[in-house]
């Protein structure tokens, strides 16, 4: 006789939270929480990797979403950096050895925006005061001497040129091509016609002083070009006076300010030198006359933008070190961007255009990006880990290599950094990046691992209810009472998927917090309760259940087969999860087996299709191996047997159908019958044991709904593996109907249990003789196997006999 099957309890079904456990009526009553939960391992790596400064030890967070790893990142990092050093300022200034490559310079926090504001205002007294210099009467008077000066020497040197070549019959005379001396009479240049009537000695005569006289003046010209490199040298000397006359006390001012700083004082010295080697660009201009009649060009005031500073990165008001997190890490955005103007159709730039990234606005502190986010900008990871390895930062113009025409553009002196790069993302990219990037390994040495579940004891519990505290307080919502925390306690459980554990993803958590606190205040209460979560659960449920209720419904309606009681052979009941991304639910298959004469093996419909995945491909293989260790000791395993999935036109993938496709082989073989009122779900190994499976909860659920759907007789029931009996977190629903003896839950440890319930049949133990007891199921089934064995080693003789009276003829 079979062990009369043991149904679990309907306390085994779900943990139960007391509200009584509670100190408190309200939340408003809590302290509110201002730590993580359950994340001792990733702290502690945090920690670990935050307090080690050496090389190549940034810190890679993984995690499931939800589980509160950007905001326990920027909290710990924030309580870290506000007792830290403020970091130095950083400033563009100009290069005046080479303008294309733009100076950097560091300067301690606050200093950097006050030299900024301190170039300004030099610029701002360089224009307004030069230029008054230059339209002073004193400059004016010294100019005007030294170009009198000039003239009068310039005069000199031409009259007395003009003598020579009067004594000589010659005159000085502008033409087209300069100044030449001609031969002449009476005051007149001599003609060509003239010329030719000179007797032959007369003509040598001039011919010769005109060479004399054509040297002398090359030599005047020489001499006056002389005296106008002198004038202007004087002239420049002039303005390089009364520039530094102007320059001086202000420059003065700013190196003794700023003594302390050797780079700024270099810095100085060149804008004071560069202004006095400048002092004639200065110098006022006349407005130029164009073609055009009436209209002038106006006049170029002389530019002092060079002599700005470009503070890339203040620190002034900074409270220890920076937390930066950047939530879109393109490239520009995180190693900056050198901007461009169009001027006449050409587009320029300079040092003050050159803009910082988010790398240099954390440096000396915290980066965070998000590792996906970053692996989808192009340029990006490369230029991160360059930077990481050669310990500095450079703005560049990134598609300047890819232009077919090269343009001019900056090349910023690189600025060292000193930071330290937390990335955040998901496991998968973690495990990809570290088994397929060798330069990963050596920049991101430190793992903080988030966990989705942790223990659930008092502590947890407790901090589940300031956490709910902090959520009502920072975002308004409805205090919750007692029974309203333990229920969100219960679903955090009901997530974690065992009694024994809570959820860590504490953003499912504040969503169902916040759908409750909502349809309290719909209610008008004042406080949240069980009964508030209780219909949040259920409308999210509502919400999503489309497709369940429809796959329902093709059940109840008979377009879907699923029986739900009576007795078929070869036919048993699974249950599949299907996953819509928000929503998971339990969706029974039938599943049915046929036996019959053949040496194919257990042939698997759904791999056959290529419908079935390796899991699936291996659970199958693992049934075969079974039956060949129960049945093939002392006779072949001779069959040929088909499983299939009946109505499922998608992929399977999984184990968790292992007992049942085993259950409905068993039925065929041995011709029992099986109760079309329990559900199977359940992995088994080799050794016959049954294995616990995932989503066990939806699949009671979903099985539970169909029978309710098409009526509850008392006999239905899901058999499962008793490993998962910690995992039953169960709504109240089928709570109600076990302890009302309407359904049942059936535990197994060996796949035998369930042939008992199933059949109703003893299973039967293999005796020492390698039998089984008559009449029980596996005595039946080896019953089978050897009638088929035997039925097909005599079809098999036969067909030799044939064949050899065949050949005997012939």
């Amino acid at each position: 006789m079979p062990k009369k099957p043991q149904s679990l309890l309907p306390e085994e079904l779900r943990w139960t939270c007391d509200p009584k456990q509670f100190p408190f009526k309200t939340t408003d009553e809590i302290k509110p929480l201002e730590e993580t939960i359950g994340q001792e391992r990733a702290l502690r790596a945090m920690d670990f990797g935050l307090g080690l400064e050496s090389h190549g030890f940034n810190i890679y967070v993984l995690g499931e979403s939800g589980t509160g790893k950007t905001s326990t990142v920027k909290a710990m990092l924030e309580k870290r950096a506000v007792n830290e050093n403020i970091p130095d300022d950083w400033c563009y200034v100009y290069n005046f050895a080479d303008p294309d490559m733009p100076n950097a310079l560091k300067l301690p926090p606050g200093i950097g925006a006050e030299l900024k504001i301190d170039m300004e205002d030099l610029i701002e007294s360089l224009k307004r005061d030069i230029p008054k210099v230059f339209e002073s009467k004193d400059y004016e008077k010294h100019r005007d001497e030294i170009l009198d000066g000039q003239q009068e020497r310039t005069r000199a040197l031409f009259y007395r040129l003009e003598q020579k070549a009067a004594e000589k019959g010659f005159i000085l005379k502008k033409t087209v091509s300069g100044l030449a001396v001609l031969p002449a009479k009476d005051g007149k240049a001599l003609s060509h016609e003239d010329f030719e009537k000179l007797s032959k000695s007369e003509r040598a005569r001039v011919e010769e002083d005109s060479k004399i006289l054509q040297d002398r003046l090359s030599d005047t010209i020489r001499d006056v070009r002389i005296i106008e490199k002198e004038t202007k040298e004087r002239i420049n000397a002039l303005d390089r006076e009364v520039v530094q006359y102007v320059v001086n006390p202000l420059m003065n001012e700013l190196l003794d300010k700023y003594k302390a700083y050797s780079e700024v004082i270099e810095y100085l010295s060149q804008v004071k030198e560069d202004v006095l080697v400048r002092s004639e660009d200065f110098r006022p201009k006349e407005e130029l006359a164009i073609a055009l009649p009436g209209l002038k060009l106006p006049k170029v005031e002389p530019s002092f933008e060079r002599y700005n500073v470009n503070l890339l990165v203040s620190n002034k008001d900074t409270k220890g070190a920076p937390v930066i997190i950047e939530t879109n890490p393109t490239y520009y955005n995180l190693f900056g961007r050198i901007e461009y103007k169009v001027q006449y159709g050409v587009a320029a730039t300079d040092f003050t255009m050159i803009k910082a990234g988010s790398i240099h606005k954390a440096n000396g502190g915290y980066l965070v990006v998000n590792a996906l986010d970053l692996l989808r900008n192009i340029f990006a990871y490369d230029a991160l880990k360059r930077m990481i390895k050669n310990k500095e930062v450079k703005v560049e113009d990134v598609w300047e290599q890819y232009r077919l025409v090269s343009t001019t553009t900056l090349k910023p002196e690189p600025i060292p950094v000193d930071i330290k790069i937390v990335l955040i993302g998901s496991p998968f990219i973690y495990y990809l990046l570290y088994n397929l990037d060798d330069e990963y390994r050596k920049f991101f040495k430190v793992k903080a691992d988030f966990d989705n579940r942790m223990p659930r004891n008092e502590e947890n519990i407790a901090k589940y209810a300031a956490f709910i505290s902090a959520r009502c307080k920072e975002e308004g919502l409805k205090p919750f009472d007692r029974t309203g925390i333990a229920r969100i306690v219960e679903y955090g459980a009901r997530l974690a998927d065992d009694k024994e554990k809570l959820t860590a993803q504490f953003s499912e958590i504040a969503d169902m917090a916040r759908e409750a606190s909502y349809w309290a205040a719909a209610e008008g209460s004042k406080s949240v309760t069980a009964g508030h979560v209780d219909k949040a659960g259920f409308e999210r449920i509502f919400r999503n259940s489309r497709i369940e209720d429809r796959l329902r419904e093709l059940i109840t309606e008979g377009t879907i087969l699923i029986d739900t009681d009576g007795v078929v052979a070869g036919q048993v009941n699974g249950i599949a999860v299907l996953s819509l991304g928000d929503y998971a639910f339990g969706k029974p298959s039938r599943i049915t087996a046929k036996t019959f004469l053949g040496e194919a093996g257990v042939v698997n419909i759904e791999r056959e299709a290529k419908m079935s995945g390796r899991i699936h491909n291996k659970a199958l293989m693992i049934l075969t191996s079974y039956l060949g260790e129960k049945f093939a000791q002392d006779t072949p395993l001779t069959l040929s047997a088909s499983i299939c999935f009946e109505q499922l036109y998608e992929e399977i993938e999984g184990d968790s159908a292992t007992c049942t496709e085993f259950y409905a082989l068993m039925s065929s073989l041995s011709g029992l019958v099986l109760n079309q009122g329990i559900a199977v779900t359940g992995s088994m190994n080799q050794l016959g044991d049954v294995q616990p499976v995932g989503g066990i909860n939806e699949k009671i659920e979903g099985f539970f709904d169909v029978c309710v759907a098409k009526g509850l007789t008392g006999k239905q029931g899901v058999i499962i593996p008793k490993k998962n009996v910690r995992h039953l977190m169960l709504k109240k629903e089928v709570i109600e109907a076990v302890k009302a003896g309407k359904f049942n839950i059936y535990p197994i440890e060996k796949v035998d249990e369930g042939l008992e319930i199933l059949t109703g049949v003893a299973a039967g133990d293999r005796k020492t003789d390698g039998a089984y007891p008559e009449g029980t199921v596996n005595y039946l089934v080896a019953k089978r196997l050897k009638e088929l064995a035997k039925t097909l080693k005599d079809f098999g003789k036969a067909k030799a006999v044939e064949k050899k009276k065949e050949e005997n003829k012939s």
